[in-house]
């Protein structure tokens, strides 16, 4: 059997990560908004980190001017206190992103802002459109010139085109939904109204929040607690809201039986302290390492999580089998998106300048190491190698979530099916490759429990069962 190859060089491809985040505000009061996105972006800074951007405007003033700021890093590497005084505006949208595909750009980092006949738009995105190569050829064909190669301006393009039609934007949204076909959660600025949309599957999330006289729409709830905003509810999966000095109005027409939630969230990308859909992420994360405890049990000496999210899971693991909880790892936080890779020549790992070992924590002991997932299964092998260098005398490997098995085309950078390890390796043989004692990961049956007996989530990377036809070709290399 091959070894893995855990050069320096594959660790950044070996994590997973989420698409974007999105933040919106409306004051009714007038009070400019620009660094109270910028917190909730900080918030959310976990959903992306290649590039962020604001766009606000002042609904007292002339209609279709919007001031916006946009670029690549981090929400506080990209904005600074003269940035956001001069976004004047009681009305606004954020967003950072993470690219799955399509390039990494300043022209394609969001908002995006339009300005057409009608006015002016803003707009945030997190998802994937599964039909954009072709809604793009046929805008394209009607005259519609692209700025971008991201699938959210084909989105900002079909609403402008629909507003022509109809009467007010929440409705060019609506139609326009009827037109896309994918993941989306969709935060829309017009002149006088804050939107959210979110696709009928419920993909990705989104939530309204209120604090004294204004309104939020965010990807997570952490991002409205951060701002001192009340949460209100969850945007439905199919549902249109739209933020007027009227109050909030709703449309649920396009609202359906079927639900598909990424299961990822819970596992993975959402921060811990978030509510998604009424399930705490925490607790989620909680349940699946005591499930993992009953299914996968072990005699060892310490349970230790890979941070962060395998600390609540390990904590899980710990409270349902009675084996110590311990801290094995010591994280840089200072690491972000402008970390430079040591060159192969150096002795450096990236891995170890991210995590170090604990070696008091594990020497001479049997160590459970939980993670959330394992991709390539090099990040794996790196920090079970590091455990044993650190005196480990056994490292079992427990996963919380199942085995990766099939791409994601819903705006999760699962990579195609020969990158990932568990499509062409049995258990057994991964456990080898990453030199772990033994390996168990949460299997798919046990998802439900995970969330409480929760339903309508998509585990379509784990079984193949995707609740939208995939494209035949992928394009995940050409929209993102």
């Amino acid at each position: 059997m091959n070894q893995i190859d855990i050069n320096d060089s594959y660790y950044a491809e070996d994590e997973l990560h989420e698409e974007c985040g999105v933040f919106g505000v409306y004051d009714f009061d007038g009070n400019d908004v620009a660094s109270t996105i910028y917190y909730g972006l900080f918030a959310l800074q976990h959903r992306g980190q290649e590039s962020c951007g604001i766009a606000v405007s002042d609904t007292e003033g002339p209609k279709g001017k919007v001031l916006s700021y946009k670029d690549m890093g981090l929400v506080n590497e990209v904005f600074n206190p003269e940035k956001l005084e001069k976004l004047e505006g009681n009305i606004g949208v954020g967003h950072v992103r993470y690219s799955t595909a399509g390039s990494s750009s300043r022209e394609n980092a969001q908002p995006l802002v339009l300005n057409y006949v009608k006015g002016t738009l803003g707009m945030a995105h997190n998802g994937n459109l599964l039909n954009a190569v072709e809604l793009r050829e046929e805008l394209s064909y009607t005259g519609a010139i692209f700025q971008t190669t991201i699938d959210s301006e084909v989105i900002a393009y079909l609403i402008a085109r629909e507003r022509l039609n109809v009467p007010t934007v929440e409705d060019a949204v609506l139609n326009a939904m009827k037109k896309i076909k994918g993941a989306y959660s969709l935060i829309v600025m017009s002149p006088r109204k804050l939107i959210g949309a979110r696709d009928p599957f419920g993909f990705k999330p989104l939530c309204i929040g209120k604090r004294d006289n204004a309104y939020f729409l965010s990807s997570e709830t952490c991002a409205l607690d951060t701002v001192g905003a009340e949460f209100v509810r969850d945007v439905e999966p199919g549902e249109v809201v739209t933020i007027t000095k009227d109050g909030i109005k709703s449309d649920k027409s396009l609202c359906q039986k079927n639900k598909a939630r990424c299961i990822f969230e819970y596992i993975y990308f959402a921060r811990p302290d978030s509510k998604i859909d009424g399930m705490g992420v925490y607790e989620s994360r909680i349940n699946a390492g005591r499930i993992l405890a009953k299914t996968h049990p072990v005699d060892a000496d310490i349970v230790v999580g890979v941070p962060e999210s395998g600390n609540p899971a390990a904590l899980g693991f710990s409270m349902e089998s009675g084996i110590p909880y311990g801290n094995a790892f010591i994280k840089n936080n200072y690491v972000g998106r402008t970390f430079i890779k040591p060159k192969q020549a150096q002795r450096e790992s990236s891995v170890k300048v991210k995590l170090n070992v604990l070696k008091e924590a594990v020497a001479g002991k049997r160590v459970v190491m939980i993670d959330d997932s394992i991709v390539r299964g090099t990040t794996s092998a790196r920090i079970v190698s590091l455990l044993k260098a650190a005196g480990a005398k056994e490292v079992h490997v427990r996963i919380s979530s199942p085995a990766f098995l099939h791409p994601c085309y819903f705006g999760t950078d699962i990579p195609s099916e020969d990158q990932l390890i568990a499509s062409g390796h049995t258990v057994d043989e991964i456990c080898k490759l990453i030199g772990a004692d033994s390996l168990g990961y949460l299997e798919v049956d046990k998802l439900s429990e995970m969330i409480c007996g929760g339903t309508g989530f998509c585990d379509a990377c784990f079984t193949g069962n995707y609740p939208i036809e995939p494209p035949t070709i992928d394009i995940r290399g050409e929209m993102g």
